[in-house]
């Protein structure tokens, strides 16, 4: 059974900035789905659209089964959502937060309090449940915000960006506890991020979204495999990339190549026989080389086939604008 259904969402903001463009997607019962993307892609506007905080232009969805558009009370009681901005009280304790929290769902007395006492240990800060919020780490604070989330027990949670700002090992913990969470709630995750790394770990299933539209859906490894051999990046000494181009695309067992800016990047069947020929074919035109990576199929590589684009020049332009 899907807990999620999505057919077709479309929203455009003022000044014609058109955030989703036909946005369709299911998310199985019991399954951890991603929604991969640069920022500026769509998917926060996505999850909030499912979250009833605002209302597409056409399209239809529903979640654990309810109407979103005309039962939102319904699907309120049945989803747990985490922003990207915390919403939890800084001059509050952990413990205080969550048991606000499960008071505006109509959690009250000892189911409550063993409610708030799982959740502050399956969430690992059992030991500061007592203190002020704002003497928490950036890593505290999140797994808070992920209780939050949970105090009532949804079917459903939408984690929207959950470890942006945490440095790699919080975020690398976060993983971990996400993972766990997922399995011991029995919970239906829908998870928007923009690190590739993240999807690639967590994601049971996800849907690339890049300029409000899903280009590619599936399970990470199912999407890598797609791309056949290996990938090979080459970083040119000076600006003939496009010579470079029609060096490689010349040679037998390359599948692809683009350029941008001084990266070409290729597709071959054999990375360890390619590079040699690839080098020579650069060497026999003059053209200056200044290191080659090889690499196994990544989700960048899955975006960068798919749309044309690099991911992570796009993600950064997007946040930059």
């Amino acid at each position: 059974m899907d807990a999620i259904v999505v057919e077709g969402l479309e929203k455009t903001y003022p000044k014609g900035i058109r955030a989703l463009d036909g946005v369709s997607f299911r998310v199985r019962e019991g399954e951890v789905f991603g929604l991969l993307g640069p920022n500026g892609a769509g998917k926060s506007t996505t999850v909030r659209v499912l979250a009833t905080l605002t209302a597409p232009d056409a399209g239809s969805a529903t979640v654990a089964g309810h109407d979103v558009f005309r039962e939102p009370d319904a699907v309120r009681g049945v989803i747990g959502y985490v922003a990207q901005q915390s919403g939890h009280d800084r001059e509050a304790t952990g413990r205080e937060n969550l048991a606000l929290q499960g008071h505006v769902h109509g959690l009250r007395g000892a189911p409550l309090r063993r409610r708030v006492d799982e959740l502050l240990d399956r969430l690992g800060i059992a030991d500061a449940g007592d203190r002020i919020v704002r003497t928490y780490s950036g890593g505290m604070r999140r797994r808070l915000d992920i209780g939050l989330g949970l105090v009532h027990e949804p079917s459903v949670l939408f984690l929207d960006e959950p470890t942006t700002g945490l440095d790699p090992e919080a975020r690398a913990s976060m993983w971990d506890e996400l993972e766990r969470l997922a399995r011991e709630e029995s919970l239906t995750v829908l998870l928007t991020t923009h690190y590739l790394e993240e999807a690639d770990q967590l994601a049971d299933r996800l849907a690339i979204v890049s300029q409000g539209k899903v280009v590619v859906e599936g399970t990470p490894e199912g999407l890598k495999r797609q791309l056949r051999g290996d990938a090979v990046t080459i970083e040119l000494a000076d600006g003939r990339a496009e010579d470079a181009e029609a060096a490689i695309r010349a040679l037998r067992g390359v599948h692809e190549a683009s350029v941008e800016d001084q990266l070409l990047r290729a597709r071959v069947e054999n990375g360890g026989t390619a590079v040699p020929g690839i080098l020579s074919a650069l060497e026999g035109r003059g053209i200056g080389v200044t290191s080659v990576t090889m690499s196994r199929p990544s989700l960048d590589d899955v975006y960068l086939h798919v749309t044309g684009r690099d991911f992570r020049t796009e993600d950064q332009a997007s946040a930059d604008e």
